[in-house]
């Protein structure tokens, strides 16, 4: 197998760090997407939306978006479980995977795509977008920080792949100056804490 990868984009890093958790060694071919190679045919052909991360298989097939690739590494090495070990603990994380993907991760993502130097001349930014994008994040954000009040961590007591995402959007965040406010307590915690752990910088 080889992962399609960009070690600056906040999708490949939430693979990386699923990897690294569950110490999946992958061979790793970085795509030079400043210079436009995810657009040429040979790329293309793995994915036709572009993007990254993608796993190529043995056989040649290919899975893109980051949460497929990483539920099939979890079926391929489902310990330690990331995803869940029961059919309500599965449901139960994923209901807060999908949360962090929709609420946190993709207004961040939208923040950085209507708002980032990367993206300058690249796209037609709309500012009205970059900043709907971050007020939708701090509302997120704060309701977070109220949910982790009772908790140590997104889905429950262990870390899952709800943490995952939450953990690469914050990473994101802090390049277009959405950096968890101070006073969010409960939500700075957690960030250190995630942070800390051996698998952060993956």
């Amino acid at each position: 197998m080889i992962l399609h990868d960009l070690s600056a984009g906040m999708h490949p890093r939430r693979v990386r760090i699923f990897m690294a958790e569950k110490g999946i060694a992958i061979d790793r071919c970085e795509v030079d997407a400043a210079g436009g190679a995810n657009a040429m045919p040979d790329f293309l052909r793995l994915n036709p939306l572009g993007k990254l991360p993608v796993l190529e298989l043995d056989d040649g097939s290919a899975i893109a978006e980051s949460l497929a690739i990483c539920r099939y590494l979890e079926a391929m090495q489902p310990l330690p479980s990331l995803m869940g070990r029961s059919s309500q603990a599965s449901a139960h994380i994923e209901m807060w995977t999908l949360r962090m993907d929709h609420e946190l991760s993709h207004p961040i993502a939208l923040a950085f795509l209507h708002s980032g130097d990367f993206y300058r001349g690249r796209i037609e930014q709309v500012p009205e977008v970059a900043s709907w994008a971050r007020s939708h994040a701090l509302q997120t954000m704060t309701w977070l920080d109220g949910e982790l009040a009772g908790r140590s961590h997104i889905a429950g007591e262990d870390y899952t792949m709800a943490d995952i995402v939450a953990q690469c959007a914050c990473v994101l965040g802090k390049a277009v100056g959405l950096r968890i406010p101070p006073e969010m307590t409960h939500l700075s915690r957690w960030f250190a804490q995630v942070s800390a752990r051996p698998t952060a910088r993956a």
